[in-house]
């Protein structure tokens, strides 16, 4: 009776785990296999010459690639930190009481409830080198404008701010929920204490937060690494190479130079690099869930 009781909730799950299983592996199992053929959109897959490990020997000879790669890093590496900073700290600025805070939360939500491929044609109007509301803003202050989309560095920190304006909201909302669910006990003994402001957000609030934090930090990441509608949208990669991602490189490898073997290689590549990556975070992540729970016996007990 005791085994039929603990096999019950598996045998309601079986059919949702098989169902995901598929639904999961499958296309992973079919990119990777993909992934060692000379595959054209003109012919099935069962009739692509298999070429063994040529195309991810040819992606690490690949300046293209090589360039989209680092392009990607730097991408990731800009818009994350920005967004951390900016997300958390509207939420401790914005973690009080004040009339018509629920009207401001909605208002501050609205940019990630829009579709990117509107995100980017709204942005690039904006950039526009004649009408465009930037430029002409310039022009009516006295000065030149901008060359927003049509120099290197113009257009990486363009796309950068175009993911900044919309993605900024994600960090608010977790970073105000995680601030609002913390133990007042905590922060009532710091106040006691005699603990300014500062010292309560940088010794109460954010290592209790850093949980959630990490989390953020980790969604955020892989969706930075995989962003490709904006850019699209706003450049297009360009000009030359200096905002084409990894995600775009894998877009244009398939959809242009029709090496949907050659794609699938650089799709395999960047979800082994998102693993190792959600694998390093995770750890961290539990980590500093011990702390905060050691943090928070310290803080209610006084021990």
């Amino acid at each position: 009776m005791g085994t039929a009781n603990r096999l019950t909730p598996w045998l309601f799950l079986a059919p949702a785990v098989v169902v995901l299983g598929i639904a999961l592996l499958y296309p992973i199992g079919y990119m990777i296999y993909a992934s060692f053929l000379s595959w054209s959109p003109s012919e099935r897959i069962g009739d692509a010459e298999w070429i063994g490990w040529r195309n991810y020997t040819n992606l690490w000879t690949d300046e293209a690639f090589r360039e989209s790669f680092l392009v990607t890093l730097k991408f990731a590496a800009a818009v994350v930190t920005i967004e951390m900073v900016l997300g958390v700290g509207l939420a401790l600025l914005l973690d009080r009481k004040l009339r018509g805070m629920t009207v401001l939360r909605t208002i501050f939500i609205l940019p990630m409830m829009i579709a990117p491929i509107v995100v980017g044609l709204m942005w690039r109007y904006m950039y526009h080198p004649t009408v465009g509301v930037f430029n002409r803003t310039l022009k009516s202050l006295g000065f030149d404008g901008a060359p927003w989309l049509s120099d290197g560095t113009w257009a990486f920190w363009s796309v950068v701010i175009a993911d900044v304006w919309q993605w900024t909201p994600f960090i608010f909302i977790l970073a105000l929920a995680a601030m609002q669910s913390l133990p007042r006990s905590a922060l009532e003994a710091a106040e006691i204490d005699g603990a300014t402001e500062w010292q309560k957000i940088w010794y109460i609030k954010i290592p209790l937060m850093m949980p959630v934090l990490i989390v953020t930090l980790l969604l955020r990441l892989i969706d930075a690494f995989k962003v490709l509608e904006v850019i699209l949208v706003l450049t297009n990669g360009g000009p030359g190479l200096s905002t084409e991602i990894v995600a775009l490189r894998i877009f244009r490898t398939a959809q242009e130079f029709q090496e949907l073997g050659e794609a699938a290689a650089m799709s395999n590549v960047l979800l082994l690099m998102l693993m190792a990556l959600t694998i390093l975070m995770v750890g961290y992540n539990w980590l500093q869930e011990r702390r905060a729970m050691r943090l928070r016996v310290v803080a209610e007990t006084g021990k």
